[in-house]
C-alpha cells in the first residue's frame, strides 16, 4: 500500500453495519476499536429509541444539540447540550427527542463484547405485557 492510498483510508470513517438510517433517525460509526465504540446518534424530533438492555457493556452518551429525554432503569432526566449520562450494563434504558430539533449525542460504548445479538428489548424479556384485545 502506498502512502497515500494509507493516508485516504485513515480520513475515513470505518464501515459497519452498526451504521446507517434508521425509522427515529441516523447512527453514524465514527470509531471502533476490540473494547469499544464511538458513534454519532441523531435523533429525529419527537421520535425515540426503545428501551432496550445490554448484558456486556456500558454507555456514556454526551448531548451535542438538542434535549435528550432519558430513562435508566427506574431514573429520568433531561439533558441538555454539553451535558451526559451513564448507562451502566444490565439496565433497562432508552433515549427520546421531546424537542423541535434533530437530537445529536456522542455515544461511548465500553465493554468485553459489543456484538447487537446483545440486545434485548422489553417484549423480549416479558418485562412489558402487548395489550391484548377483550
Amino acid at each position: 500500500m502506498t502512502e497515500h492510498e494509507n493516508n485516504d483510508q485513515s480520513n475515513t470513517a470505518p464501515s459497519s453495519s452498526h451504521s446507517g438510517a434508521r425509522y427515529w433517525g441516523n447512527v453514524e460509526l465514527v470509531e471502533e476499536g476490540e473494547n469499544y465504540r464511538i458513534s454519532r446518534v441523531e435523533i429525529k424530533p419527537r421520535h425515540g429509541i426503545k428501551p432496550q438492555i445490554h448484558y456486556h457493556r456500558n454507555e456514556h452518551w454526551v448531548v451535542v444539540s438538542g434535549v435528550a429525554k432519558v430513562t435508566c432503569g427506574e431514573n429520568e432526566i433531561l439533558l441538555n447540550r454539553n451535558e451526559s449520562t451513564y448507562v451502566p450494563a444490565a439496565t433497562l434504558h432508552k433515549v427520546e427527542n421531546p424537542g423541535s430539533i434533530p437530537l445529536v449525542i456522542l455515544e461511548i460504548q465500553n465493554g468485553e463484547y459489543l456484538g447487537e445479538d446483545d440486545t434485548e428489548r422489553p417484549y423480549d424479556l416479558n418485562l412489558v405485557k402487548p395489550v391484548t384485545e377483550i
